[in-house]
């Protein structure tokens, strides 16, 4: 059976990634030449399978080691520190026992939490809020990194979460030092709410400032994606108009994830021999919508009623400016505008919505669309 080409979970290698070429080709420069990379760019737009493509590259995969981890779910040192050891530990496992070995000698404050699988190949056993003493385990870890027989690369997803971190307010410190004094290592961290990421890197009262190169990732250019599509529809003996692309790319305004999922669908419907169009593409959104719809139910019902209608205000907008003001309020019959305020912040921080500058709008398209849809019956 012939492969979906359109992947819509993680990355499944060099055939099925669209374009990033001169991305690769920098990334993997950079990297290679020794230097730290701040990664920034909104979610869903590529990131964490650009990184996931370098460590492919021939060059990388043959002489480094590789990591990656996505902090999203932590949120304290603890966390951050299982979820580190765990990716180091099952990367090393395929690497041999001599490697695996290294790491768990080096690791001896936690060695009494690994098990083994029936091949004798170690196991993390240690969930999330659990570690002792994580100081001590970090520290063993970096010093892994230092000594490993081979020069490491790390990438920290979604890096900005450590900003969040509960009774740590001097992380950025912490892994500033360590990394400062680790040169047998070299890390990416990746981020999506750019304003945070920007003031972790780019201001002098921060402990990165200066420490990295700032990469900020654009989205793939529109005659790339239509290259890539059309390539990927006669491969499987199908055809596809190409204003099917140029549709697909502005409704989702560039942003990888949307397009995929919805050129998913679409190659999924289309028969061996026969032409995908443009009146096809609203049958594939609401196939998308329709699944989810129960989802997005639930959402709107368990968020607290000043928070749902601010959201629901941001939907019927678009693209939202102004909203501290009376006007914004007023408008769309919203208690005050502190309470708006009070409102997007809860919002903000269970991204619901994202903010580009003064613009708001809802972070999930699909949740966009649909909430279009079901209120406001566009």
């Amino acid at each position: 059976m012939t492969r979906n080409p359109f992947i819509t979970n993680g990355y499944a290698g060099a055939a099925y990634f669209c374009d990033r070429i001169q991305e690769t080709s920098t990334l993997v420069n950079m990297l290679t030449n020794g230097n730290h990379v701040a990664l920034i760019s909104p979610r869903r737009m590529g990131k964490t399978d650009l990184i996931c493509h370098c460590f492919n590259q021939p060059e990388i995969r043959q002489h480094y080691y590789t990591f990656l981890v996505d902090i999203y779910p932590t949120k304290s040192l603890q966390d951050f520190v299982s979820l580190l050891g765990k990716h180091i530990l099952e990367e090393l496992r395929s690497r041999g026992r001599t490697v695996w070995e290294h790491f768990l000698q080096m690791v001896s404050s936690i060695r009494s939490e690994i098990s083994f699988d029936i091949n004798g190949c170690p196991v993390w056993g240690i969930g999330l809020s659990r570690l002792s003493n994580p100081e001590l385990t970090l520290d063993e870890i970096f010093r892994y990194l230092a000594q490993a027989d081979r020069h490491c690369l790390v990438a920290i997803d979604e890096f900005q979460q450590i900003t969040c971190y509960e009774g740590n307010r001097n992380m950025e410190a912490i892994l500033r030092t360590y990394i400062q004094h680790c040169p047998n290592a070299n890390f990416i961290f990746s981020g999506s709410q750019r304003h945070l990421m920007g003031e972790m890197f780019t201001s002098p009262a921060r402990p990165f400032y200066q420490s990295v190169t700032l990469f900020n990732l654009q989205p793939i250019p529109l005659e790339k994606y239509r290259e890539f599509a059309l390539e990927k529809f006669e491969q499987g003996g199908k055809h596809l108009d190409t204003e099917v692309v140029n549709q697909v790319y502005s409704r989702f305004r560039s942003i990888t994830s949307y397009m995929q999922k919805v050129m998913n669908y679409l190659y999924q419907v289309t028969a061996v021999g026969a032409t995908c169009t443009p009146g096809m593409i609203d049958e594939a959104i609401r196939f998308i919508l329709d699944l989810s719809s129960d989802t997005y139910e639930n959402i709107l019902y368990q968020m607290p009623e000043k928070q749902r209608n601010v959201l629901l205000a941001i939907a019927q907008e678009g693209e939202a400016q102004g909203i501290s003001g009376g006007k914004f309020a007023q408008k769309h019959h919203l208690t005050s505008p502190s309470a708006v305020v009070s409102a997007v912040k809860g919002l903000l921080e269970k991204d619901f919505i994202t903010q580009e500058r003064s613009v708001y709008t809802v972070y999930d398209q699909f949740f966009q669309l649909w909430i279009e849809r079901k209120f406001f019956g566009n």
